[in-house]
């Protein structure tokens, strides 16, 4: 298979379907619209995983693990998140095969294997996990319950794409309970923000927080607060998201706890979740024509070192300095890997270390080693430079933050060149059409209205920004009176 890769200009969509399959981070598999995660793509999400799991156990919660099933009668306990979620429900409906009488070869559906109750694959896990809250908590003292699951849930999507939009995804989903309305917004927003950290300063990709329309919120909430980020073909994609959900799932499942004076009440909720629809958003934030481009805090290998040698006794001078470096590098934390593989030229393995994105490359030769040198050359900007010896890990080290900062910095500055205000209906349109980017505009606040901007011009608002500047203006579309802009974008 040809490692060249379609250029972004010319088929964007095409250009990032080749790029995970090419880049080794997925590939399709013999399941309708699920994907396998190959194992350099998975080393991403578990540093990405890990972080986060970090970052949650900081903030004080703890993980725990809720079945994969949910009884249908439980899914349909809290009406607005069954029927928001019921078109991509997958159902068990029998526990057995049995060989077919008519053809020894094949398997059937044993007809007398039918379950009681259909259960639901979860597509979220609100409802068996508040069913189970409401054993959990009687009084104030168990509150507040602040806990994560990490797992896969299966959405039956029509229309796939790996990493942003598949049947299967790993994710994970924190469910929270408190004693009062206030702690629970308090819980929804901190969550938010190690969302954006996290986004921001692994990922080194900007994003702006927000709350979604009614319109857009997570079914049965009474919030959903995001976080937007903008891919460099202008579309916007949702990196993560906290919902504050009232007390409509205690209510739902009876989860009631008695307060200092003994006064019983429902509890107050908060879920929130992100997945690895993060990795496409990875993607097509920072990559280019030749491949990925991975900030150093999360790649896989941050280091590669190819070795340029002739014969035996080249090689085992160039590898016992290579393994001094590698050393020097790992006592510093650094992830590297020593590419000495001898079924490939070191031309092939420049490029197929550029394409999967490795930060920055070490190339080590004979000459180099007369010189006391090295010829490093960064991802990110394609940069070559001879660097002594001496002091080569701290070197690297640094050169390692320099380079997650000039990546943040990039897709900052792209998306403030393509962040863009619009003050009537013509001008957004020509303004999505020209080159797309987010678009700040008023809007009359009502939802059919918002229907109708979504509908003729496939753009939606993809938040309201936390901290909005109040300012008289008129909605782009109806010309009533609006308070404040809200920002659309087309979207992934």
């Amino acid at each position: 298979m040809s490692k060249e890769l379609t250029k972004r200009a010319d088929d964007y969509s095409q250009w990032y379907n080749e790029l995970v399959v090419k880049g080794e981070l997925a590939d399709h598999s013999a399941v309708r619209g699920c994907m396998v995660i190959k194992p350099y793509g998975y080393a991403l999400w578990e540093n990405m995983r890990d972080q986060l799991d970090k970052m949650f156990k900081e903030t004080g919660h703890v993980n725990a693990y809720f079945p994969l099933f949910v009884p249908k009668s439980l899914f349909e306990a809290e009406e607005k998140n069954a029927e928001g979620f019921a078109k991509e429900c997958a159902i068990v409906t029998h526990y057995r095969l049995k060989t077919d009488p008519d053809n020894k070869g094949k398997l059937i559906v044993d007809p007398e294997a039918k379950l009681e109750e259909e259960l639901i694959i979860r597509p979220t896990s609100e409802a068996i996990i508040w069913n189970t809250y409401k054993g959990w908590i009687q009084s104030y003292r168990d509150l507040p319950l602040l806990i994560n699951q990490w797992a896969n849930v299966v959405r039956w999507e029509m229309r796939t794409r790996l990493f942003l939009r598949t049947a299967e995804f790993l994710w994970q989903e924190g469910h929270t309970a408190h004693a009062t309305k206030e702690e629970a917004v308090e819980e929804t927003v901190k969550m938010l923000d190690v969302y954006s950290t996290f986004v921001e300063e692994w990922m080194a990709v900007p994003v702006i927080k927000g709350v979604k329309t009614p319109n857009e919120r997570f079914a049965g909430a009474e919030d959903t607060y995001c976080i937007e980020a903008l891919m460099q073909d202008g579309k916007a994609l949702q990196a993560g998201t906290s919902h504050f959900l009232g007390q409509n799932f205690a209510k739902a499942f009876d989860v009631k706890f008695s307060d200092k004076n003994n006064k019983l009440d429902y509890v107050w909720a908060t879920s929130w979740g992100v997945s690895t629809r993060l990795i496409g958003a990875l993607i097509m934030a920072h990559s280019d024509d030749e491949g990925l481009i991975l900030p150093p805090r999360i790649a896989p290998l941050q280091v590669v070192i190819v070795p340029i040698y002739k014969g035996e006794e080249g090689k085992a001078l160039v590898d016992a300095k290579a393994t001094e470096i590698m050393s020097g590098l790992k006592a510093l934390g650094i992830r590297v890997k020593y590419d000495d593989s001898d079924n490939a030229r070191p031309g092939w393995k420049f490029a197929e270390h550029e394409l999967k994105g490795v930060p920055v490359r070490i190339a080590l030769g004979m000459r180099d080693l007369e010189n006391n040198v090295v010829e490093i050359a960064r991802r990110d900007t394609k940069e070559k430079s001879t660097v002594s010896l001496e002091g080569l890990a701290g070197h690297i080290s640094e050169l390692l933050d320099e380079i997650q900062a000039n990546i943040f910095n990039r897709a900052l500055k792209f998306r403030d060149e393509n962040t863009r205000e619009a003050n009537s209906w013509e001008e957004f349109i020509r303004l999505l059409d020209e080159k797309s980017g987010f678009i700040s505009a008023h809007w009359d606040g009502t939802p059919e209205t918002e229907e109708k901007i979504k509908q003729e011009s496939k753009a939606t608002i993809r938040c309201i920004p936390l901290n909005n500047k109040q300012e008289d203006g008129k909605c782009i579309l109806t010309g009533k009176p609006s308070s404040q802009r809200v920002l659309f974008a087309r979207a992934y």
